[in-house]
């Protein structure tokens, strides 16, 4: 019983870290291109910034879908009357 609590807390750990790093670099890599593609065209900064403002809350959706997942394990673990 005690292993299987300590192996879903490593899971929700890694669910919640690996998630925050991939939104952290998702969002980097958009802003990077972002401030690219203005300084090129500043004319299409109203589109872009619109476009850009939609994808990152559909990545932190993705993150936030993660930790919702991480905090279901972790309360209502589903694996404990397996045993």
């Amino acid at each position: 019983m005690g292993n299987i609590n300590g192996l879903v807390a490593l899971a929700c750990g890694l669910i919640v870290g690996l998630g925050a790093i991939g939104a952290s670099i998702g969002i980097a890599l958009m802003g990077g291109k972002f401030l690219e593609s203005s300084a090129r065209q500043p004319e299409l900064i109203n589109d872009l910034q619109t476009k850009m403002f939609i994808l990152a809350g559909l990545i932190d959706a993705a993150f936030l879908i993660g930790v919702a997942i991480a905090l279901l394990f972790a309360f209502a673990n589903p694996f404990i009357p397996a045993v």
